[in-house]
């Protein structure tokens, strides 16, 4: 197996279990290992830190794959899927719920490797080369495992360039997915677009916090912004007063409206406002238009940290106008998906808002990313999803 040796004091990182070895790091090289290739990482004394595959094209060059030097195949692959799946079986799924993350790349010990399950059909998303390489191999053993009935391909995602990959969407192995598929979560009912729809067809990170936040839509006027196919509007069906999705697709408006009549939601009940967000919420707030509950759950503002201020206006001026539109004692779910703004920036950004509109503001509970998506305390960048819901007067 090749060598990637580091510089003195450079290990310290990967001492602490985190799998990223970046360029910079790097002291020389012993072999030609191919871009893909797995190679050995040791430190400056020679000592074996672990095993990972090659990228020179990436500033992340070596992503480690085991802390000990040993063989990459098909029972490694298979022993990391199955901690994998158990560890969902464990924690984030029981018998009303039929689609999940299945496998969350570092997380797992899988980097690069993003799986999610919608019923009978898997989607894969190759985030690295070292898993493009292996993708069809790795599709063969999840139909295996799992007994799904095909996998499909989503590697069409932002941060394939800095890999030197193209995007890439189709069938991998076994069946392809019907246009529609239908999951259930906690008990609910959703149509999928696999190929097509937004991340993988669905917004799984949010399961936990669909239930949460619906726990204070009693009664409630509900304005749910950014809505996607509906999943906040659905989860606050049975018990909201009316609910209007707001969103720029009328695809996706379609798709809630579709969610929302198979579930058997009175129709009345639910209206639309097709529309870039930013210019609807204004003609709302100089319509005077009040609403006891109001979800923000925008698209990701920042994809990297040189885009972060730039980010940090958008997401005051969406809770400006959002808080704007509450009557006082209502209820605001506001997230940000965005990585690259940690939860202390959100907050700090939330509290700017709320005093340019002269509002108060008490979270209520702070919320993140669902148990199928865990984080591994030395991958701190796992943590994307951040949100609170809170009071506003």
């Amino acid at each position: 197996m090749d060598e990637v040796w580091l510089k003195r004091g450079r290990e310290r990182s990967v001492y602490n279990r985190h799998p990223w070895v970046f360029s910079g790091a790097v002291h020389h090289l012993k072999g030609e290992p191919e871009p893909g290739d797995l190679v050995a990482v040791r430190d400056a004394s020679g000592d074996t830190l672990g095993v990972g595959y090659y990228n020179p094209r990436s500033q992340i060059v070596v992503r480690l794959l085991a802390w000990e030097e040993r063989d990459i195949d098909a029972t490694f692959w298979r022993q990391r899927l199955q901690a994998a799946m158990a560890r969902r079986e464990r924690l984030a799924v029981d018998a009303s719920t039929d689609c999940y993350r299945l496998a969350y790349a570092e997380a797992d010990g899988l980097p690069g490797l993003v799986v999610d399950r919608y019923a009978d059909w898997l989607v894969l998303q190759a985030l690295t080369l070292g898993i493009d390489r292996r993708k069809q191999e790795l599709a063969v053993l999840l139909l295996e495992m799992t007994g799904a009935r095909g996998v499909y391909e989503r590697s069409d995602v932002d941060v394939r360039p800095r890999e030197g990959l193209d995007d890439v969407a189709g069938p991998l192995a076994g069946e392809p997915p019907p246009l529609a598929v239908q999951v259930r979560e906690n008990g609910l009912l959703f149509e999928v677009d696999i190929a097509q729809g937004q991340k993988t067809g669905f917004y799984l990170d949010q399961r936990v916090n669909r239930q949460r936040v619906a726990a204070y839509s009693a009664g409630a006027r509900m304005l749910n912004v950014f809505s996607y196919t509906g999943g906040f509007a659905v989860y606050a069906g049975n018990a909201a007063a009316a609910v209007t999705n707001l969103d720029s697709s009328e695809q996706a408006l379609a798709a809630a409206r579709a969610n929302w009549a198979l579930n058997g939601l009175p129709p009345e009940m639910l209206s639309e406002i097709r529309g870039d967000a930013f210019v609807e919420l204004r003609r709302l707030r100089d319509r005077g238009e009040q609403y006891d509950l109001v979800v923000l759950d925008p698209p990701k503002f920042a994809f990297s940290q040189a885009q972060v201020q730039s980010a940090a206006r958008g997401y005051k001026d969406i809770n400006m106008l959002g808080l704007r539109l509450l009557r006082p004692g209502g209820i605001l779910a506001t997230f940000s998906c965005s990585g690259a703004i940690d939860e202390g920036l959100f907050l700090k950004i939330l509290h700017g808002a709320a005093l340019d509109v002269g509002r108060e503001v008490r979270v209520l509970e702070r919320l993140a990313q669902g148990p199928d998506h865990p984080l591994l305390l030395s991958f701190p960048e796992a943590a994307y999803l951040k949100g609170v819901i809170a009071e506003v007067t």
